[in-house]
């Protein structure tokens, strides 16, 4: 069991069945009563985030979550296959069980599989993935306005936005957090 002021960003927990992994955490003490612990979660099965209040005496059982490489070999329709990196197993994940990831997966990309007691829950990606530019519109001439951005369509499909030095053909970092423009490649 853990006491909630010892949850940590990123720690993994059961309430009520459900396992949540810790986003955000703020110890609170006001002036007057007693100090209580604002969480944000997200539920691991779901993907929906929720925040909760807790007073400071509550305790969790702590969920333990196992992570395997894998690469991701291709999707067919709805279904994605990956391989394990160590037993060359092939793993079969649903549209939902990938969720909104699947505009991050390229041929090859190594992410890890989450699991509770072998229960697939979905998979985490990289901080960063590299894609290639396949469309963007030429930069216009006097459009330079502080941090000036133009949209650019990388081999996923997926649409960013890009500085305007940005070409078709070129290879860009893309942040997995926030979907945004980090670096050339």
């Amino acid at each position: 069991m853990i006491n909630v002021n010892d949850i940590k960003n990123g720690m993994t927990i059961m309430i009520d069945g459900q396992i949540y992994q810790v986003v955000e955490f703020l110890h609170v003490k006001p002036g007057k009563g007693s100090a209580f612990m604002k969480t944000k979660l997200k539920n691991l099965r779901t993907g929906a985030t929720l925040e909760k209040t807790f007073n400071t005496n509550v305790k969790f059982e702590k969920a333990n979550i196992d992570k395997q490489q894998v690469q991701y070999l291709y999707n067919t329709g709805d279904t994605y296959y990956f391989m394990n990196m160590s037993t060359y197993e092939q793993l079969e994940l649903t549209e939902a069980q990938v969720g909104e990831n699947k505009n991050y997966l390229i041929e090859n990309l190594e992410v890890y599989v989450i699991l509770y007691e072998g229960e697939l829950l979905g998979i985490q990606l990289p901080d960063k993935v590299e894609f290639t530019v396949v469309h963007t519109e030429p930069a216009v001439r006097g459009n330079t306005t502080n941090s000036a951005m133009k949209d650019a369509t990388v081999d996923t499909g997926m649409t960013i936005k890009v500085p305007l030095f940005i070409n078709e053909g070129e290879k860009i970092l893309v942040t997995t957090a926030d979907g945004k423009y980090s670096s050339r490649a």
